[in-house]
């Protein structure tokens, strides 16, 4: 099986030994506690299962901008986007060297994760710009991402961690929510080598998957991992559940038997296009993936990057620091004159009246008036989900 990122092995925060959990949990009721971000407490979640690998915990103020100016920590451990606890004060924590993280977005905020404090440092106003730009291609404040980034605060704590759960994606996604382990397990169990991860955090249409089944057949591929989004999108964006619900009816009806693997990940969508889709590529080769889909706009938002900003920026990444490798995919749609799935690259003769495309606001106008998208488009089982969703909606 490919090897983790910059480890031989994978190196999940998650503490699973029952005594030591116990006791830490027992420290963590007397130390001093600070309530995270979302996006903090995201990260805890993804370096408790491994997906994070070989990271210990949160960047210091150095690693960080390392990371957003050169895409490596000052170590030189390649790394795409930088991992972070930032705050707007600190007040709780003045002085500690251990302290309780606690997560809020569980009822109650209950600690999720035990940090030793390295450092506690304050950004300049600069540094944030810096980072922002480097990170998001932009300074807008509009676009989600930039946004939630400059809602932290400006205080980074840094330093290790101690993970001890992995908030609310196991209760809420029991199922469907996996740690990396958990994702190397389920291959290694399946007889898989060469395994494809489609990264997703909207339902998928027929273009979709088809575009899956072309990747795996060009590739002779083992197996596919659809990959999701459990954490939080921006406002609009379809939740979870349902998106969960019409990637396995489409699977279980579509798909041949022990080819498709349907799983999911918690992590807050940073919409960061090129950096983000490069940080899709790291994680996934740490769930045991040798090939990622990286198709146009990947990780965009709004028109903020170039189509295949995201399948470029691999081009720029030194030889040698990843070993997964990107099946980069044009945009699919059926074709009137093939009746079939096309990458339009491939179909260089057609016109734009040659394909079947609907924008996303004529599918949710449809959907929300109770009329069935066209086959072409969609599959009527995974259509008649998404019209049951967009009707209670309205």
């Amino acid at each position: 099986m490919i090897s983790p990122h910059g480890a031989d092995a994978l190196n999940p925060l998650l503490v699973s030994d029952a005594d030591e959990h116990a006791s830490l949990l027992a420290e963590a009721a007397i130390l001093p506690s600070m309530l995270l971000s979302s996006a903090a407490a995201a990260n805890a979640v993804m370096l408790g299962g491994g997906y994070f690998t070989p990271l210990s915990g949160y960047m210091n103020l150095a690693d960080a901008m390392s990371v957003a100016q050169k895409m490596h920590t000052v170590d030189g451990l390649f790394w795409p986007v930088p991992v972070l606890n930032l705050t707007a004060s600190t007040a709780e924590i003045d002085g500690a060297d251990r302290i309780a993280l606690r997560d809020p977005n569980v009822d109650g905020n209950p600690v999720i994760a035990i940090m030793n404090v390295d450092a506690v440092e304050e950004l300049s106003g600069d540094q944030i710009e810096t980072m922002t730009k480097q990170v998001f291609g932009t300074l807008d404040t509009a676009h989600p991402g930039v946004a939630a980034f400059q809602s932290q605060g400006n205080f980074c704590v840094s330093g290790p961690i101690q993970v001890l759960n992995l908030s609310y994606f196991e209760t809420e996604f029991a199922g469907t929510f996996q740690t990396a382990v958990e994702i190397r397990e389920d291959i290694a169990a399946r007889g898989w080598n060469k395994v494809v991860a489609f990264q997703t955090r909207n339902p998928m249409h027929l273009a979709h998957e088809e575009l899956c089944r072309m990747a795996m057949e060009r590739l002779d591929a083992d197996g596919l991992v659809i990959h999701m989004l459990l954490g939080k999108l921006k406002k609009g964006d379809i939740p979870a559940s349902v998106r969960d619900a019409c990637i396995r009816k489409m699977v279980d009806i579509y798909f041949p038997e022990n080819t498709v693997l349907v799983s999911g990940y918690g992590f807050d969508m940073l919409y960061a296009g090129p950096r983000e889709a490069v940080l899709h590529a790291v994680f996934r080769q740490n769930m045991g993936a040798t090939h990622l889909i990286v198709g146009r706009d990947h990780a965009g938002v709004g028109d903020y990057y170039g189509p295949f900003d995201a399948q470029t920026i691999f081009d720029e990444i030194p030889e040698g620091a990843l070993e997964i490798e990107i099946f980069a995919a044009d945009h699919t749609a059926w074709s009137k004159k093939l009746n079939k799935v096309v990458m339009m690259r491939e179909a260089p003769d057609h016109t734009p009246d040659d394909y079947v495309i609907l924008s996303g606001t004529k599918v949710r106008e449809m959907l929300g008036a109770g009329i069935a998208l066209p086959p072409e488009v969609a599959r009527p089982e995974v259509a008649q989900i998404l019209m049951d969703y967009y009707q209670t909606e309205t």
